[in-house]
């Protein structure tokens, strides 16, 4: 399972993003925060297209995939230079 969190700014962009997402499987948790409970295949396409979102983010866009089930984290756009640890519980 992936958890995907973003702050993207551009209302556009934003509107996009979160199509993309609910397109993709993703079910809204929050506002911005979805949740991905599919196939691996379909989970590994879905973060290629986060990366080609990623190139068109400005200075304090960013989005956060949390990979569940091998807290694997990964970070795009501003979230890349906050450098604190994360505590799983």
């Amino acid at each position: 399972m992936l958890v995907v969190s973003y702050d993207i700014s551009d209302d556009k962009l934003r509107t996009r993003f979160a199509k993309m997402l609910t397109k993709n499987g993703a079910i809204r948790l929050q506002y911005s925060v979805y949740e991905v409970n599919n196939t691996k295949r379909i989970m590994e396409n879905l973060k290629l297209k986060i990366d080609s979102f990623a190139k068109e983010f400005t200075g304090g866009d960013s989005v956060i995939v949390f990979d569940v089930a091998n807290v694997n984290l990964q970070k795009y756009g501003n979230a890349i230079h906050r450098d604190a640890d994360i505590f799983y519980f």
